[in-house]
């Protein structure tokens, strides 16, 4: 069977994306979705910097995508700073009957417990309503903290405790809005961005957190945030731009899932702008890494390096959208809903053994 898909934004994730719907034999892109007029009529393969034309050109028009009714749209719109206007969306194009797979709103990847049902109930109804269904993911939240760790879990006798970690250089992540004004690299350090504002951190990764507490039939008392930032003690060139000395240049935070005063599930990114940043704070495996450490018997750490052209800020954005894109079948296939990790069967890339 072969689905209908609409690339819906052509940013840090969308373009890989596109080139992984391109590539894929049981997906067929009908149409391309940009928010401005600079790639508007451009065929999608010069967009996702690839050499052989579809003959599907990007448009701004909204409407005229959505009157395809594809099987699917695969929407990587950024959604960090318009996170009431991205649900809006979302929630159009169920009422349209449109499966949708998306890597935001995050809170979306495992909502229970972290949004009012209020929230979230407007999103299910337009998704019944549609008679469609939503999955949000990616590699972190994502992939790296739900299957990941939960793989490893079913070779476990018991569990104690488990921490899934990001642990990256960001000096080569190439989105300037999230590394200056989302995460705060380069501010002040009593000046708190918008990422380390009260409750954001476990409204975004929360659901990290209640998802593997799920999963495992745990229940947690709380889901807490805390975090740490280090200057840099010189000035540094990053993305273009002088994060000067004294201002933030390491951050490190960590969501904690508790029961009875004891950490059961926890959810830590150790983020640095320079290697030498913080050295007493976790080391990644080589220059970036994705941890899942299992406390019990027997213990687990499983560390998983990543890199695409030798960058692993850049393999991140390829993983993040290739796990979306993967999961496009069986999103179409499942019941309509708002969907996460536990309602999938296994994704695989298939056909894509050259």
């Amino acid at each position: 069977m072969t689905y209908r898909v609409v690339q819906w934004s052509t940013g840090n994730v969308g373009r890989w994306a596109l080139r992984s719907i391109i590539a894929r034999r049981e997906l067929e892109l009908v149409g391309v979705w940009v928010s401005g007029p600079d790639k508007a009529g451009r065929d999608a393969a010069e967009l996702a910097g690839l050499d052989e034309p579809t003959g599907i050109l990007a448009t701004t028009d909204a409407q005229e995508l959505i009157a395809l009714r594809p099987d699917c749209i695969l929407h990587t719109a950024m959604a960090d700073d318009r996170l009431l206007e991205a649900v809006e969306d979302l929630k159009t194009f169920l009422r349209a009957g449109i499966n949708v797979v998306s890597s935001s709103p995050v809170f979306l990847q495992y909502p229970y417990g972290t949004l009012p049902s209020e929230a979230i109930d407007p999103i299910v109804e337009a998704a019944r309503e549609g008679g469609a269904s939503l999955w949000v993911n990616g590699i972190d939240p994502g992939w790296a903290n739900d299957w990941l760790p939960l793989l490893l879990t079913s070779g476990s006798e018991r569990i104690d405790r488990i921490v899934c970690s990001e642990i990256m250089d960001y000096s080569t992540y190439d989105n300037p809005k999230v590394l200056f004004d989302i995460m705060g690299f380069g501010s002040k350090l009593d000046e708190l961005p918008m990422l380390l504002q009260p409750g954001v951190l476990t409204l975004a990764w929360g659901s990290v957190i209640r998802q593997l507490a799920a999963a495992l039939d745990v229940e947690l008392d709380s889901v807490t945030q805390t975090f740490e930032r280090h200057p840099a003690p010189e000035a540094l060139r990053v993305a273009d731009r002088t994060v000067e000395a004294g201002t933030a240049a390491a951050l490190r935070f960590r969501i904690s899932g508790t029961r009875s005063g004891r950490e059961l599930i926890a959810l830590e990114h150790v983020t640095r702008l320079h290697p030498d940043l913080a050295p007493d704070w976790p080391q990644p495996a080589g220059k970036g890494c994705y941890r899942v450490e299992i406390e019990g018997e027997p213990d687990y750490q499983l560390d998983l390096q990543l890199y695409s052209g030798g960058d692993h800020a850049r393999a991140g954005v390829v993983g993040t959208a290739a796990r979306l894109v993967s999961a496009i079948p069986a999103v179409v296939e499942a019941e309509p809903g708002l969907l996460t990790a536990l309602d999938l069967p296994l994704t695989t890339g298939r056909g894509l053994v050259s």
